[in-house]
């Protein structure tokens, strides 16, 4: 069954961030919260695990100015003082890829996870590779972009051939997809922008993969990066410029 069948995202309205003089929200009340930074792609992970599942009446966002943020996040919701973190059932449970599976396990909506043992097992790679994707392409930003990073993104696309039942990197749209396009999104923008280098040349599947994901309402949801401040804030912390 197609990803934008199962879909149950809705639009909502987004309270602004809060910031180092906002009050901290009732805390361990019974509410589940996910506490976030509508820009981080971490986070933006379970937002969209979030508003896939259509959760949106059982998860209440609180969103976080991460420039600014508040003393009380940091000393009684999450001591590592990152997003996301899930305030559920008494605890607070942190760590994007776990939430995601926690999310998808723990609540109702459409699975994110295929029954078929092979897809299973894919999944758990996949999963278990992200950190060295996502560290390839950041250690090329300091070197030559196209053989250093092209490695990461040609295992993208020799992944995306796998299964051949949707356009989605096990079939259909899943949490190895959402692990994968927050920070693909941003890989896209910024060495597009200052490297001139476009990740989908050569790599049709990719480029497939990237548009099917771009019509997946959850995803086009939480699309709060703005492309300007992601390169700015790429070309500051990985480049010192």
């Amino acid at each position: 069954m197609a990803a934008a069948t199962l879909d149950k995202s809705v639009p909502e309205d987004l309270l602004p961030p809060l910031d180092a003089t906002s009050e901290p929200p009732p805390l361990l009340d019974g509410t589940t919260k996910l506490y976030l930074s509508y820009i981080c792609p971490f986070a933006q992970r379970v937002w969209i695990t979030r508003n896939f599942k259509g959760l949106q009446d059982k998860i209440k966002l609180v969103p976080l100015d991460l420039q600014n943020r508040p003393a009380w996040y940091g000393e009684k919701v999450n001591p590592t003082n990152k997003v996301p973190t899930l305030e559920h059932d008494g605890k607070f449970i942190g760590e994007s890829l776990d939430l995601i599976k926690f999310i998808d396990s723990n609540f109702e909506g459409p699975s994110l996870l295929p029954d078929d043992p092979a897809k299973k097992q894919f999944a758990e790679e996949s999963f278990a590779s992200f950190d060295t994707y996502s560290g390839t392409v950041y250690k090329s930003f300091k070197g030559d972009v196209s053989k250093e990073a092209g490695p990461a993104f040609d295992y993208l696309e020799n992944a995306l051939h796998k299964f051949d039942d949707g356009p989605f990197l096990l079939g259909q749209f899943s949490l190895v997809d959402i692990t994968y396009i927050t920070v693909t999104d941003r890989f896209q923008i910024f060495l597009s922008e200052v490297f001139k280098y476009d990740i989908t040349a050569g790599r049709p599947k990719l480029a497939t993969w990237i548009e099917e994901m771009n019509k997946v309402e959850a995803y086009k949801q939480t699309k709060k990066a703005d492309p300007k401040e992601v390169v700015e804030t790429y070309k500051k912390y990985f480049l010192g410029q």
